[in-house]
């Protein structure tokens, strides 16, 4: 087999004056002709209140930009404006849960791990009480710069004891995550992508999101890729193309960052041949890269492995596109990366 040996070159970064104040900052991340479903996080909701009345949601003036105002629209009863301020936000959800009710408290990524940590961490994890945080702009989901990219997002939360993580893929794992969370008893932080979010993992008929559980969507014996969030929709079209190159490629998926399935991970990074590549929507630090690498290093398992992840810095402002091609999170960039590697 013949493996071509260019090695993926990062774009220069870019300058100021180019940055865009354009949709592109926001742009969707489904490559062209993928279908795609609005707000399902918010659909998912609404379904999920129809048989639970206790479920409320809360947000910081954010519900237009987490998809909660399809739950506002549903219910405006059960739907609580918190004003800017995340910790008061955090907190009541807290007072509300120990009520017995399920507050879904919505927010951006960065301010619900960075400005509202010690509320989540005091309030709501040590009393192990049943709020779901789900949180808009997870890694590098806008180019708003670091002010609105929570790239450390999984390191902050993986440390804080009782608390669930999940990283959803698409809009089918994001929909099935809500229902789950929804039936869950205990604090769940969830990454949220929002507005018009691509659908995947249509095409695999018995995926279903399960809290705690790895899925392997398709097999290969060269190479493994474990993922999560928007990554396993690029590892997914990395691997189509490189399969035509000749590369068989195997894709485990990971949903739920903490508790991570680890006998999954086990199971399929022992196989002996094959180069593990992680690959994540968050700093090279603290997220599923290192998760996965410790779970091997404790079990003695020990196959090739790299990391595909954003690095350990602040991040560019500008166009998505551009800022995916940079930092090598996007489709072209696994693509070359993983040929260089194999080379």
């Amino acid at each position: 087999m013949s493996r071509r040996t260019s090695k993926w070159e990062p774009r220069r970064p870019v300058d100021a004056s180019e940055r865009q104040l354009t949709s592109a900052m926001i742009a969707s991340l489904a490559a062209e002709g993928l279908p795609t479903v609005s707000a399902p996080f918010g659909h998912a909701l609404v379904e999920a209140a129809q048989s639970n009345d206790k479920i409320v949601g809360l947000t910081a003036d954010l519900g237009k930009y987490t998809d909660l105002h399809i739950f506002e629209k549903a219910f405006p009863e059960r739907y609580y404006q918190m004003g800017m301020a995340e910790q008061v936000l955090m907190s009541a959800a807290a007072g509300l849960a120990k009520e017995g009710f399920v507050p879904f408290a919505t927010t951006y990524a960065v301010f619900a791990s960075r400005r509202a940590y010690d509320f989540i961490c005091m309030a709501i994890a040590e009393d192990n009480l049943n709020v779901k945080i789900v949180c808009g702009l997870p890694g590098l989901t806008t180019g708003y710069g670091p002010s609105h990219q929570a790239t450390d997002d999984l390191a902050i939360f993986r440390a804080m004891p009782n608390l669930t993580i999940v990283d959803p893929c698409d809009a089918l794992d994001t929909a099935q995550a809500t229902q789950a969370i929804a039936e869950h008893n205990g604090p769940v932080y969830m990454r949220l992508l929002r507005g018009k979010v691509p659908s995947v993992l249509q095409e695999h008929e018995d995926y279903q999101f399960e809290i705690g559980k790895a899925k392997l969507l398709r097999e290969g014996n060269e190479v493994l890729f474990i993922s999560s969030g928007f990554m396993t929709m690029r590892t997914l079209e990395a691997a189509t193309q490189l399969e035509k190159e000749g590369v068989r490629v195997a894709i485990l998926h990971v949903p739920t960052i903490k508790p991570l399935d680890k006998a999954t991970i086990l199971k399929h990074a022992s196989k002996p041949g094959r180069l593990v590549i992680t690959a994540e929507n968050h700093s090279v630090i603290g997220g599923l890269g290192e998760a996965v690498a410790a779970t091997l290093m404790r079990n003695g398992v020990t196959p090739a492995f790299r990391q595909i992840a954003l690095p350990d810095e602040f991040l560019d402002a500008g166009a998505l596109p551009v800022l995916h091609d940079q930092y090598g999170i996007s489709t072209e960039a696994i693509i070359a990366q993983t040929k260089s590697w194999l080379a």
